[in-house]
């Protein structure tokens, strides 16, 4: 018999029950609203992530215009007042990477506290001290140009490269450039930077071999041999490396200022191809860099210089994280 006031037992296990279940409900409520708050604050922090990235690019973009600006203007001069272009001149001299945060950050003038840097660097590089690509072909006539395939023959074989990289670059150049390329529904992709001779199917460790004496410029334009390299003379040149090697360690303690000045280190009789080498350069690459915090910013631009007017062709920009120290 059960004592009398207390109630029954099922009702003390549904009231047990009943409790059970509000005090689930409590703890789903709060989990709820946990989970609402801390994706509201996550929200709010990547908002605010967000806003400080889109204003340090901001501010990165706005620094490599003015440094690319900077440039122009320094090489316009140097076109006033200089017929050469040799690597003893101001703009050859690459620019050590230098802390920019005063400039950037604002708040410092007025007093308030900011941990911002930036540092940039750059450099200035003479295009035409390496193989002119856009030599090889004749765009109006689609062709491949002989004494230019046997430059690069030569070019590639002093570098190691297979004996059968110029003439495929040369029939994919041509068959890109020629006039019977335009309009056609399998055009190749165009190839208007060195970056691009991936596109043309040759092997990475062949690229990398090219790059540092073979560039793609808008026009034909001649090798520079103040600034060429070694193997680069040799092959427009058509000349032994000794040879070419006496141009460079010539150069280096005088830049050449005139064809007569070349053709003394030269052999007798040696006839200089004026029309495929110069002591001069119009074309040019300005690549800054501006490192924020751990982000990097790199903007190319590619310079074209005539007749006292430097415009830009053309520019690319892409952005990586900082190696770690």
């Amino acid at each position: 018999m059960r004592a009398p006031g207390r109630p029954p037992r099922q009702t003390r296990a549904r009231a047990r029950r009943h409790r059970g279940a509000a005090l689930l409900l409590a703890l789903l409520l709060v989990a709820l609203v946990a989970t609402l708050a801390s994706g509201m604050v996550w929200q709010q922090w990547r908002a605010v992530q967000v806003e400080a990235a889109e204003r340090a690019r901001a501010q990165a973009a706005w620094i490599l215009d003015g440094a690319a600006e900077w440039a122009r203007l320094i090489m316009r001069e140097d076109g006033r007042t200089s017929t050469i272009d040799h690597g003893a001149e101001p703009w050859a001299t690459p620019l050590a990477e230098a802390r920019l945060s005063t400039f950037l950050a604002a708040e410092r003038d007025s007093g308030a506290d900011s941990d911002f840097d930036a540092f940039l660097s750059g450099t200035i590089r003479d295009a035409q001290a390496r193989y002119n690509l856009r030599n090889l072909v004749d765009p109006t006539a689609g062709r491949v140009k002989a004494d230019e395939l046997r430059a690069l023959e030569r070019l590639c074989a002093a570098l190691g490269v297979g004996a059968d990289v110029p003439a495929r670059v040369a029939a994919a150049l041509a068959q890109a450039w020629g006039p019977a390329a335009q309009g056609a529904p399998d055009r190749p992709l165009p190839v208007t930077r060195f970056e691009h001779l991936a596109w043309l199917g040759l092997e990475p460790a062949v690229v990398e071999a090219l790059r540092p004496h073979v560039d793609v410029l808008p026009r034909p334009a001649p090798l520079n041999l103040n600034t060429a390299s070694r193997e680069a003379i040799a092959a427009v040149l058509d000349i032994d490396a000794g040879t070419a090697e006496r141009l460079v360690q010539r150069r280096q303690r005088r830049a050449f200022e005139s064809p007569a000045q070349v053709r003394e280190e030269l052999p007798d009789g040696f006839e200089l191809p004026e029309a495929r080498v110069a002591l001069a350069s119009s074309h040019f690459v300005v690549v800054g860099q501006l490192r924020l915090e751990e982000r990097v910013l790199e903007h190319s631009v590619w310079l074209y210089r005539n007749e006292g007017r430097v415009v830009v062709e053309g520019q690319r920009r892409q952005a990586a994280l900082a190696a770690p120290p």
